[in-house]
C-alpha cells in the first residue's frame, strides 16, 4: 500500500477534527478597507484556568488530531512535527506545497518503509518475548495450558452453567500486557465495585483466546487468561494500546449467561 495513504489518513483525521486553527484577520472599518492581521494571541500556558477559550478548543482539536495520528502509528518519532505543524499553517493559509507531488510520494514511500520495518522489529521482539513469558508461566502451580496453547488460572470457582459459542455472556474484565501495562477493562480499580457495569458480548465474537476460555468457565468463575498473540490480535496488534504479536493477560470473571 502506497503512503499516499498516510497522507490521506492525516488529511482526514484533520478534516474530522475540524482544524480551522488558521491566523485570524479582521476588518479595518466598514468602509471597505484592506483588512489586516489581528493582534496575536496571547501565548499558550499550561494553566487550565488560564487559557482563553480559544487556546482550550485549539488545544482539544491538537489532541484529537495528535491521537487520530498515534492510532495509524504515526508518533512523534516517525514525524517531525515542526514540518508537520508548518504543512498544516501554510495549508490553511492557502498557500501551495513546497514540495513537488514526485518529491512527496517519494518521501511518502521512504517514510513507509521505516515504519514497516520498524513495525516488523517490534513484532519480533513482542513474540520472543512472550513465548519466554509463557514457557516460564507454563511451569508455575496451578497454572494449566490447553492445546491450543492458552493458559490459565483459576482464583475463584463457580457452579453456574457453562456457555456456548451462541451464547451472549455479562462480565467483568481487566486486560494487561505482560510489561503490567493495563491497556482495558470494566473497571479501575483493583476489583469491580457496585457502579461498575458489566460488559456484555456473543462469546463467539471476541478474540479466540476468550471464545475457547469461555467455554470452558462456569457462571461464577473468575480466571486469569494468559493468551499468545495468534489467540488474540496477531501481528495486525489493536489501537487500544496492543502492538504486533502481543501475548495477552485478562482477569475475567463470568457473571452470568444472558
Amino acid at each position: 500500500m502506497r503512503i499516499q495513504t498516510l497522507a490521506l489518513a492525516c488529511t482526514l483525521a484533520v478534516m474530522s477534527t475540524l482544524v480551522v486553527q488558521a491566523q485570524d484577520t479582521k476588518a479595518q472599518d466598514a468602509k471597505g478597507q484592506e483588512k489586516k492581521k489581528a493582534e496575536p494571541a496571547p501565548a499558550p500556558t499550561s494553566k487550565k484556568s488560564e487559557m482563553t477559550t480559544k487556546q482550550k478548543a485549539s488545544y482539544g482539536i491538537g489532541i484529537s488530531v495528535g491521537r487520530n495520528l498515534a492510532r495509524q502509528g504515526l508518533s512523534a518519532d516517525v514525524l517531525d512535527v515542526d514540518a508537520l505543524t508548518r504543512g498544516i499553517l501554510q495549508a490553511l493559509a492557502g498557500k501551495e506545497s513546497v514540495l513537488t507531488e514526485d518529491e512527496l510520494n517519494a518521501a511518502y514511500e521512504e517514510l513507509q518503509a521505516a515504519m514497516n520495518a520498524k513495525a516488523a522489529a517490534k513484532a519480533t521482539a513482542n513474540a520472543e518475548a512472550g513465548k519466554k513469558f509463557l514457557a516460564a508461566n507454563a511451569k508455575k502451580s496451578g497454572i494449566k495450558t490447553t492445546k491450543s496453547g492458552l493458559q490459565y488460572e483459576v482464583i475463584k470457582a463457580g457452579k453456574g452453567p457453562t456457555p456456548t459459542k451462541n451464547d451472549r455472556v455479562s462480565t467483568h474484565y481487566k486486560g494487561q500486557l505482560i510489561s503490567g501495562k493495563v491497556f482495558d477493562g470494566s473497571y479501575k480499580g483493583k476489583v469491580p465495585v457496585p457502579t461498575d457495569k458489566p460488559i456484555s458480548f456473543g462469546v463467539g465474537g471476541v478474540i479466540a483466546g476468550w471464545t475457547e476460555a469461555l467455554q470452558l468457565m462456569k457462571v461464577g468463575d473468575k480466571w486469569r487468561l494468559f493468551i499468545p498473540s495468534e489467540l488474540a490480535y496477531g501481528k495486525r496488534g489493536s489501537p487500544g494500546g496492543i502492538g504486533p504479536d502481543e501475548t495477552l493477560i485478562f482477569e475475567i470473571e463470568l457473571i452470568a449467561i444472558e
